[in-house]
């Protein structure tokens, strides 16, 4: 058998299997779906949650529009976070159980993106009546809190507990706001461009933490890709 053709034709071979290769994963990765988050409805999340006029709700839910008070007495609403993606959370100043965890996360994640002017951070007092804007304005010198970046707010309790049961779903407290009525939630609300609820993490965890920086990823890469 003359041997002769193989060793002329293999180099040609060799590349043509390398090219079959090549076409194959670029196949493989424009046909692959591409990683995209969920759009939380209040139908979507566990009842206890929610607030009972809102749970039967499967489609366009909303962060509804909101004016509070920031650390440096700023009025703070929905247009502050105009075409932004940001994280929201729960806390007060005089906590001493998760929310010293959960503000060190949240600084850890405005770190991350201090570079990134689409996204932004949001904390709600629970507390508004003690954490006035001196209080929140000392807080957030001693959390590194950057203005502008991030906004420490407070306001009227009943829109702040409103907004907790009724537009992010984050606490299982009963009631409407009032004097006995407290909030407490060591979540983090990941809310898109459009003011769509695209993800729930435990903020006091740093697998949690992790992953909402790979989510934040996924969602830009979803406006990018329009």
């Amino acid at each position: 058998m003359d041997l002769s053709f193989f060793k002329k034709s293999f180099p040609t071979l060799k590349r043509l299997g390398l090219l079959f290769v090549i076409m194959v994963a670029v196949g493989y990765f424009l046909m692959k779906p591409k990683a995209r988050l969920p759009i939380y409805n209040p139908a979507d999340v566990n009842p206890r949650l929610v607030d009972s006029s809102i749970r039967h709700i499967k489609n366009n839910h909303k962060i509804a529009d909101f004016s509070l008070v920031n650390q440096n007495g700023k009025t703070i609403t929905q247009d502050d976070y105009k075409d932004k993606i940001y994280v929201a959370d729960f806390f007060f100043t005089r906590c001493q159980t998760i929310c010293p965890i959960m503000t060190t996360n949240m600084a850890e994640l405005q770190a991350h993106f201090l570079a990134d002017d689409e996204v932004r951070f949001l904390s709600h007092s629970v507390t508004p009546v003690m954490d006035s804007i001196p209080v929140l304005r000392a807080y957030a010198d001693r959390k590194g809190v950057i203005d502008g970046k991030w906004n420490l707010v407070t306001g009227d309790k009943q829109a702040i507990y409103e907004l907790a049961r009724k537009s992010y779903m984050a606490v299982l407290d009963e009631g409407d706001g009032g004097a006995q009525d407290f909030i407490h939630t060591e979540q983090f609300i990941l809310v898109d461009k459009k003011n769509q609820i695209r993800g729930y993490y435990d903020g006091t965890k740093p697998e949690d933490i992790e992953q909402i920086i790979k989510d934040i990823t996924i969602l830009k890469q979803e406006y990018s890709s329009k």
